[in-house]
């Protein structure tokens, strides 16, 4: 409708239907609810919308921090990406002995762990944990989605399964559509989304957490920690994501493209949000904000030493479109 076009009543009136989903929503993720009675569960809901469930789901056996919803945050910024963020829960993992610890974001959409050891879990890694119970557990067959960030561990662990993974764009908006397109069974991302065949491709951090508690109270019954599963799927030296301040962006990505691609032979190559370039010994992801004057950098290397050096051959050229 533009401007000044006259409004137009429908002849049919509307009505309006009271239906309370709360209940179906929850007896959706207890389905996924097993018996975790063994862990010792610490929960950080950051004053977010996790505070308004959880506790109906999981009961009051773990422990609690920042469950209340407030908007205004009091107990931290709601990112658990930022890590000054997940010290709150690292702190009460380590004086609690927790088994694991569990943080949600504002709308509880995404959720990180902490191991055993108040040692915070990259969240990509998560994809390959999630093979223990979709793959091995439920025994299915299928495909994988990972965005364009993560660590070669996990397309490397789930290939022991004999899964096929996708690699594609970062952000919700792209994967839950990339994981309908593909019929896959599950996917995640770096930033800590994890979305479900089952759950409409769409993303859950309470659901996502509910598998992964089945998971680590299935490897303490083997005498295991969850750092002991992280450990056997993590096997390379990883930048973590880095930003550089930079207005020449596409100038600085294409020096980066070009100068590897002359020195070294790739193994594979992505030019979907930003570039992926993989070599035998370390790979590279570098991609523009797009809404910030920001370039993303994610380096990882088949050692402290690759990864080093790649990092500061790629500090010095794209210091030279600052």
């Amino acid at each position: 409708m533009l401007d000044g076009d006259p409004i137009i009543k429908s002849p049919k009136i509307g009505s309006v239907i009271d239906f309370d989903v709360k209940q179906d929503y929850l007896d959706f993720q207890k389905q996924y609810l097993t018996d975790f009675s063994n862990l010792k569960i610490a929960i950080d809901c950051s004053n977010g919308m996790a505070g308004l469930l959880i506790k109906d789901i999981l009961s009051d056996s773990p422990l609690y921090i920042h469950e209340k919803p407030d908007g205004n945050f009091p107990g931290h910024e709601p990112n658990p990406l930022v890590m000054k963020n997940v010290r709150d829960l690292q702190d009460l993992v380590d004086k609690e002995k927790c088994d694991i610890g569990v943080v949600f974001d504002g709308d509880a959409d995404r959720v990180m762990f902490v191991d055993e050891n108040s040692k915070f879990v990259s969240p990509d890694l998560i994809i390959a944990v999630l093979a223990e119970y979709f793959f091995v557990e439920k025994g299915l067959k299928g495909k994988v989605l990972q965005d364009i960030r993560t660590s070669k561990s996990v397309s490397e662990y789930l290939h022991r399964f004999g899964t096929d993974v996708s690699i594609w764009k970062v952000g919700r908006a792209f994967a839950a559509l990339k994981l309908r397109e593909i019929d896959g069974v599950y996917g995640g991302e770096l930033a800590g989304h994890y979305y479900f065949s089952d759950f409409y491709y769409s993303d859950s951090g309470i659901l996502a957490c509910l598998l992964v508690l089945g998971i680590v109270s299935k490897i303490k019954e083997q005498g295991k920690g969850f750092s002991d599963l992280i450990n056997s799927i993590s096997k390379y030296a990883n930048s973590g994501e880095i930003n550089f301040k930079i207005e020449r962006k596409q100038e600085a990505m294409e020096a980066l493209k070009e100068h590897f691609m002359e020195s070294e032979t790739p193994v594979a190559f992505y030019d979907f949000d930003g570039y992926r370039i993989e070599f035998e010994a370390w790979w590279f992801n570098i991609r523009p904000s797009n809404t910030e004057p920001y370039l993303r950098l994610l380096v990882e290397g088949n050692t402290e030493g690759v990864l080093k050096e790649k990092l500061q051959t790629i500090r010095e050229i794209i210091q030279r479109f600052n």
